[in-house]
Formats: C-alpha cells, sequence, structure tokens
C-alpha cells in the first residue's frame, strides 16, 4: 500500500509539473511582440490597395523603416504563395516573415497588395491586367511615402526590400529618392532583361539541360516519352493543364505521342527544345487580349521587355546608400549568376557599401530546393538573421556587421562584401 500511494503522489506532482510546464510554453506563444496597423494607399486614378504596417510591440520609437516591394505575379501584402483554404495547409508567406522577424527586432515595416490584387488572389482584372512597370515603380514610391509619414518611423533610416521582380523596382525607387533611402536589399536578384535574358533561362535553358543532365544517363541526346510521361518537372512545362489534372499516366503518354510522334523516343535537341522554346514564345507574346491571369500579363511583360536592366542602372544607385544582395546557389528562377554580375557591377563602380550572400541549397523563396525546381517553404532562419543583422548595422541600431553563426556548417553562406563605412567591419 505505502508503495502504491508513493507512487500516485510521484505521478500526481510530476503530472502538475508537466502540466505547469505545457501552459507556459502555450501562453508565450500568446505574448504581443508586435504590433500593426492597416492602411489603405491610395495609387491615383481611382485605384488603391491595402497594406499594414507592423511595429514593435514596446516603445514609440522613432524605429528604423522597412519598405517590402513583391515579386512576380499577383501577389498580396503577405507574399502568399497558395491559395488559402479554410481547412488546407497554411500556405508560405514570405513577406509576413520577414514583417514579423524585423518588427519583432525593432523595425516599421510595411507591405502592400499589388494593385488589382487582394486576400487569396482576387483580381480586378482591369486594373491588374493593364499594369505597366512604370505603374509598380510609383506605387512603390507612393508605398515609400506612406511608410515616411507614419509617426513611429524614422524618415532619415528606411531600408526597401525587393523580392524577385521587386528587385527591378527597389533601385530605381531609391536612386529617385537618394535622400531618403539609406539602404537597398535585393533578395533573388535581377541584372539582364526579364524577359530575353531570365525568363528564357526558366523556360529553356534550364528544362534542356535537366534533360540532358537528368533524364539522358546514356548521354544518348533521347528521352523516352515513358520517362516524359511520369517526370514531374517537364510534364508541367509540356502538358496542358487539362490534361494533367486527370493525373492518367495513359492520358499524359497520348498527349506527349502526339506532339513528338509515337517512336517512343525524343531528341532533345531538335524535338524537345523547339517545343519549349514555343512554350517561351506563348508565355511572352505581347498579345493585348483582356489578361484574368494570376502571372505576368502581356502588357506587364511588354514593359518588362523594354526596361534598362538592373545592370546598367545599379551604378547609379546613390554612394551612399548600402546594398545587400541575398540569393539561393540553387536558385531556378532568378540564378545565382544574376547577382554576380551586379556584384561585379558594384565593384567596377566603387560602390562603397554593397554585400553579396549566397546560400547553398536554397532557391528562390530560400528554402531547400533543388537546382531545377523551387521549393517552396519558410524562409529559413539563418536568411533572416543575416538579413537583421545587416540592416541592424546599417540603421543605427550597432557599429558592426557580423554574418550569424546560424551559417556555421552545412548551411554555410557565402559572403562577399565592399563596406568601408566608418565603424563597419565584416566577419566569417
Amino acid at each position: 500500500m505505502g508503495l502504491f500511494l508513493i507512487g500516485i503522489l510521484g505521478l500526481s506532482c510530476l503530472s502538475t509539473s508537466i502540466f505547469k510546464q505545457q501552459n507556459q510554453a502555450l501562453a508565450q506563444q500568446y505574448i504581443q511582440t508586435i504590433k500593426h496597423r492597416n492602411l489603405v494607399i491610395d495609387l491615383g486614378n481611382g485605384v488603391k490597395t491595402s497594406a499594414q504596417l507592423t511595429l514593435p510591440a514596446v516603445g514609440e520609437g522613432p524605429f528604423p523603416g522597412v519598405l517590402l516591394i513583391s515579386g512576380s505575379g499577383a501577389v498580396d501584402k503577405n507574399e502568399t504563395l497558395g491559395f488559402v483554404h479554410k481547412n488546407g495547409p497554411k500556405p508560405t508567406t514570405p513577406f509576413w516573415q520577414i514583417a514579423q522577424y524585423l518588427s519583432e527586432r525593432g523595425f516599421g515595416v510595411l507591405r502592400y497588395d499589388k494593385r488589382g490584387v487582394s486576400a487569396n488572389y482576387t483580381l480586378d482584372t482591369n486594373v491588374w491586367g493593364n499594369s505597366t512597370t512604370n505603374d509598380l515603380i510609383q506605387d512603390s514610391k507612393k508605398a515609400l511615402n506612406v511608410l515616411i509619414q507614419q509617426p513611429e518611423v524614422d524618415p532619415k533610416r528606411i531600408s526597401i526590400i525587393g523580392h524577385s521582380e521587386g528587385t527591378l523596382y527597389a533601385p530605381r525607387v531609391a536612386i529617385d529618392n537618394s535622400t531618403k533611402v539609406k539602404n537597398i536589399i535585393l533578395m533573388g536578384a535581377l541584372a539582364q532583361n526579364p524577359l530575353t535574358v531570365v525568363e528564357y533561362y526558366q523556360d529553356v535553358f534550364l528544362p534542356t539541360e535537366y534533360a540532358a543532365q537528368v533524364l539522358d544517363k546514356n548521354h544518348t541526346g533521347l528521352i523516352s516519352i515513358q520517362q516524359l510521361a511520369t517526370d514531374h518537372l517537364l510534364k508541367n512545362l509540356l502538358v496542358p493543364s487539362s490534361v494533367l489534372r486527370t493525373n492518367n499516366t495513359k492520358d499524359i503518354t497520348n498527349t506527349l505521342a502526339k506532339a513528338f510522334g509515337n517512336s517512343g523516343y525524343i531528341s532533345i535537341d531538335k524535338q524537345l527544345k523547339p517545343l519549349l522554346i514555343k512554350g517561351y514564345g506563348n508565355i511572352t507574346a505581347f498579345n493585348l487580349l483582356k489578361c484574368n491571369t494570376l502571372v505576368i500579363c502581356p502588357i506587364l511583360w511588354r514593359s518588362l521587355s523594354s526596361m534598362i536592366p538592373n545592370l546598367s542602372i545599379i551604378g547609379n544607385v546613390s554612394k551612399s546608400t548600402g546594398i545587400l544582395i541575398l540569393n539561393g546557389e540553387n536558385d531556378s528562377q532568378t540564378p545565382v549568376q544574376q547577382a554576380f554580375l551586379l556584384q561585379q557591377r558594384l565593384t567596377e563602380v566603387n560602390h562603397p557599401d554593397h554585400t553579396l550572400i549566397t546560400y547553398p541549397n536554397l532557391g528562390h523563396v530560400f528554402y531547400p530546393s533543388s537546382q531545377w525546381s523551387t521549393g517552396i517553404g519558410p524562409i529559413q532562419e539563418y536568411v533572416l538573421a543575416d538579413l537583421y543583422a545587416w540592416l541592424e548595422a546599417h540603421s543605427g541600431l550597432s557599429h558592426s556587421y557580423v554574418t550569424t553563426a546560424s551559417t556555421i556548417g552545412e548551411n554555410t553562406s557565402s559572403l562577399n562584401t565592399n563596406m568601408t563605412s566608418p565603424g563597419s567591419s565584416s566577419k566569417r
């Protein structure tokens, strides 16, 4: 009996201790670390868009401010990747993640829906379908002015973060507002023409290389239709979505056989590559049909193709503006070579404060990816830590820039930096 009672009492105490620990851990999740204010930005000509400013929960500021400029497609202020379903998995939201991370650590961060876009990819097709690069640049400038006007934000410590297509706009906003913008950060950077160079790389060069290096194991220059029918990457480029949705291998095989012939094998150079080039042409066609797609519309494609490349304008960014470039080394959308070209140009013009960090094994959204396709998931913590460390040093919150210890080992970032600002240093 005594042993039994001791056992019960011991279990009771242990259970109470565990219960308290669980409650404490649960409660910590609800401790408020940031606050936010919803805003509406007037973009002109009757077009308005929703925005949100996040701020540290403690203190009145003024805090250093950060403006987020999103990548391509009809994306909302969170840069949501995927639809929000009531009972489905939570989609990846890179800009929400960045805003949360930076505001928890002392920054005011403004992010906004692209023109014509609202939550869960709801579109005003007239506004979105007629958007141009000039519209998107002007929208970024208006958002910048809204951020500067917020009473909690220090107008002398403003940084801009652009992701993907947003890296085309961030330098231009900084060049035209050199007295307002202290720093720019380019994540998944574009250096060359986004249509003739980068989109061609995505649609033609990369899948052709994939076919040659991965599928053509015997180096014959041929791949089988059967291989294509079961290969997730290539079949998505070659088979209509109406057929893909059936998930019927026989239907997919028949569709490919109809396109390539019934020999059972396809020449990579003579058959696959020409078809990919044709698909690239269809994607980038400058027709003026009404656009209700979530991706880049024809009018925007036309204006993107005529833009002066970043490589030609990055040298015009003020010498007093700090520049940070972050890129995944497995980025299949804005390949890391684009970041290298920008770094070379900034070195050539002797820009006094620029840093490039590249990340092995990470893709376009800074999540583990193969070199052939983009993995979708949250930005890795060590990337956010590097982003914060650089911004902290460049926003008057500290006097040195040190890459985080979390990048040691298999996650090690590759750092190339040129920093001559007083008090600045760079360490590995």
